[in-house]
């Protein structure tokens, strides 16, 4: 285990140090710079190259590499290069609005998925193909749906027909009633992919272990069905869901981006935006680190979490 947990430390090292090198550079091959982008029309030549010179954007591509990776060591993120605040507060002051859409999502996702995906794997043991057929169906619906064009149409249905929900305005997260208003239509959009994905995967899992002995001898045991197929088939059919669970943390990180622009909601994805538009390295620079930093660290811990599911996984 102590073996394992050291390889899986270094690979997540390895692979934060190569995304943080491939959107270094990246970055800086786009047309434009963040000092033109922040000057606009007021300033040009002189004044522009002088401002470029404060800032060290006209040093060498690998001595600014050097200096960004010697800022990381010491964790110092540095400020923003066109509104000069420290990244690491704006970073701060974004994570709740994106924690709280993320685990909503999971928590939707997962209380709605499984139970669908093991009652459509149980209605296709049993032979009751059109209620099988019917979640199978709708879960794929879902699961064709961009999450932008949900979005749009959420807006229109619920903002602006029904008024149900804000479509805009501030965040305070003091008040949780206000927040959970902001943050119910993104969560909503978000879980509808997720719920449609898990809900397949829970569904081939358990369908693949209902046949089995143990579950066939938990039967004749008198139990009922209900503890036969959630005590029984659904947990040894866990691993192949914990796995769904894991990588959807991945696919949030990509549509809380696009949610949050939409819905104008002031966390993590509209910072990235921001930060694109503006060509603002550092800010940029430091968001994908964060991004990539919770993807390998959720897929490390997800690979954990797959002995206490079955004690039979060696690492």
């Amino acid at each position: 285990m102590l073996t394992y947990s050291l390889k899986r430390l270094a690979q997540l090292f390895v692979t934060v140090l190569g995304v943080v090198t491939l959107v270094f550079f990246t970055m800086r091959m786009i047309p434009g710079d963040p000092i033109s982008a922040m000057a606009g029309d007021n300033l040009a030549g002189a004044a522009l190259d002088k401002m470029r010179e404060q800032m060290g954007l006209t040093e060498p591509l690998l001595l600014q590499y050097l200096h960004y990776l010697g800022g990381l060591a010491v964790l110092d993120f540095g400020n923003t290069v066109t509104t000069r605040l420290p990244i690491i507060q704006l970073i701060l002051d974004a994570l709740p609005v994106t924690v709280s859409i993320a685990l909503g999502t999971i928590f939707l996702t997962v209380l709605i998925a499984i139970p669908l995906g093991t009652l459509a794997a149980y209605m296709a043991h049993k032979g009751h193909r059109m209620l099988d057929n019917a979640i199978t169906g709708v879960a794929m619906v879902l699961d064709l749906m961009p999450s932008f064009w949900t979005s749009l149409v959420c807006l229109l249905i619920f903002s602006l027909a029904l008024g149900w929900f804000p479509a805009s305005g501030t965040v305070n997260i003091d008040d949780p009633v206000q927040m959970l208003r902001r943050v119910a239509l993104p969560v909503l959009v978000l879980s509808m992919a997720q719920i449609a994905t898990m809900a397949r995967i829970t569904r081939t899992s358990v369908l693949e272990v209902l046949s089995e002995d143990y579950v066939r001898t938990a039967r004749s045991m008198g139990w009922s069905e209900l503890r036969v197929l959630f005590r029984h088939a659904l947990k040894n059919a866990a691993l192949p869901i914990v796995t769904v669970i894991g990588l959807s943390f991945g696919n949030l990180l990509n549509g809380t981006v696009i949610v949050e622009f939409i819905f104008t909601l002031p966390g993590i994805g509209n910072l990235l935006v921001g930060g694109i538009n503006s060509r603002d390295y550092q800010m940029v620079q430091t968001l994908i680190l964060f991004y990539a930093l919770i993807f390998v660290v959720i897929n490390f811990a997800t690979d954990l979490v797959y002995r206490l599911f079955d004690p039979r996984v060696q690492f």
